[in-house]
């Protein structure tokens, strides 16, 4: 890792650190503080290039979907070590090289993009379609940081790369049985680490759920997750969200054919509502996550059906709480959508967004063709705009609300293979792409 501790960083111009007074945010894990897409951050950069609104860029050592997190002057991302090997993109966009072995987390300064440190997470990359071992993105409270990967490895360490305990799920409860490897990433909520393993084609043991002690490790609970759906349909690379209803809070988990909310303390189950498989299609996997806002969850699939369920029963609510559905072609696959409770905006593979009422299922505007894809990387809510990047690190900024408008289209050359979604804080965007962490503001 001697050749990491010596890994230049470009800082373009003499930038001083934006948004450091009201618009200041922190986004913490995969979709934000709220996990929604959403940020509340203003003077936001609309357009950018390789030479204008850049205010630096970092190299990195090897390509991973697994999104940055921001807290304070400090930028996390995941990824495999350096390779020898040709890692360049490759037969319907993906890399026939995983990267190197080793896992990595490593900690740059969110002023000028300087490496601070890194430490090893595990060893065993590989590669699955288009993912490798550092797939999942990690998460932080500002006192710790959680990062898991497609090995199993969990690990906490404090914010100057202590580490604090670690151990391997795969180790515990047994091997994963994903057809394209493990990509979920970790939710955190009042003291307590959840992770979720959804498998079944390539096993027979039971989907799950885990819970541990953030501070220890702990575990604190382990729930089944039962599903009789047919073969690569049981597989989930998403990641759970938190739900809160009534002054409470569920964790949701969705895939298997269903969306089921479960109490954060025990893992019991509250409701789950079926409907998701309604074919009993067997290559029916979920990649897109749910997504909980305002006392709903919005639960996607292979792009149809998409359930919004009111987040207030107990039992099966498949019918009784079941407040609109999409079945119409155009619906998301990968990218994860964004909602603000007041509208619902998907954005599929191919980039055709609509928004829709998220409390109707009204359509709004769309399915309306943005730039072409594939996209892979989840959209993000901010200022104003909705931003959503494509596989070749074109991002598109449309004006968000009522009205479609295109407001950019915005290109950074020979980034093939961008499957990291942006994270907003401080008025910039950082984006991250095979070869580069990017930090985006108006210079």
């Amino acid at each position: 890792m001697a050749v990491l501790r010596v890994l230049s960083y470009f800082c373009l111009g003499s930038i001083a650190l934006a948004g450091a007074g009201s618009a200041q945010e922190n986004w913490p894990q995969w979709r934000g503080p709220d996990g929604n897409g959403v940020s509340t951050a203003t003077g936001l950069p609309v357009t950018w290039s390789e030479t204008e609104n850049i205010n630096w860029k970092t190299p990195l050592p090897s390509w991973s979907g697994s999104t940055p997190i921001v807290w304070g002057d400090k930028v996390f991302v995941v990824s495999p070590s350096e390779t020898t090997n040709n890692a360049e993109a490759s037969g319907r966009g993906r890399f026939s090289d995983p990267g190197g072995d080793t896992l990595l987390l490593l900690c740059l300064a969110k002023g000028d993009g300087k490496i601070l440190w890194e430490r090893e997470l595990d060893k065993g990359n590989t590669i699955g379609r288009k993912g490798n071992s550092t797939s999942p993105s990690p998460v932080t409270d500002g006192t710790h940081i959680w990062a898991v990967t497609g090995t199993g490895s969990v690990t906490a360490l404090s914010m100057d790369g202590t580490v604090v305990w670690s151990k391997n799920i795969q180790k515990e409860f047994g091997p994963f049985g994903l057809n394209f490897g493990y990509g979920s990433s970790p939710v955190l909520h009042d003291g307590k680490l959840f992770a979720q393993v959804l498998h079944g084609y390539r096993t027979d043991d039971p989907s799950y759920a885990v819970a541990f002690d953030a501070l220890t490790g702990k575990l604190l609970w382990r729930v089944e997750r039962p599903t009789d759906a047919l073969s690569e349909t049981p597989d989930a690379y998403n990641t759970p969200a938190l739900l809160k209803v009534g002054g409470n809070t569920q964790l949701v988990l969705c895939g298997g054919g269903f969306v089921s909310a479960h109490d954060p303390i025990d893992g019991k189950e509250i409701w789950r509502a079926s409907g998701l498989d309604p074919d009993r299609n067997e290559y029916y996997r979920t990649i897109a996550s749910a997504v909980a806002v305002d006392g709903m969850v919005y639960a996607p699939t292979r792009q149809r059906p998409l359930l919004a369920v009111r987040g207030d029963g107990i039992g099966d609510v498949t019918t009784s709480h079941l407040a609109w559905k999409w079945d119409q072609p155009y619906g998301t696959d990968v990218p994860t959508p964004a909602c603000d409770g007041k509208f619902f905006y998907m954005v599929d593979d191919k980039g055709v967004a609509t928004c829709i009422d998220a409390k109707s299922g009204a359509i709004i505007w769309g399915p309306e063709h943005t730039v072409r894809g594939p996209f892979s990387a989840s959209p993000v809510l901010a200022d104003g705009k909705l931003y959503a990047t494509n596989e070749a690190g074109v991002t598109v900024v449309l004006s968000a609300g009522r009205e479609f408008k295109i407001l950019a289209t915005n290109t950074l050359p020979g980034e093939d293979h961008t499957l990291s979604s942006l994270a907003v804080s401080g008025s910039q965007l950082f984006l991250r792409t095979p070869s580069y962490l990017y930090c985006i503001g108006k210079n």
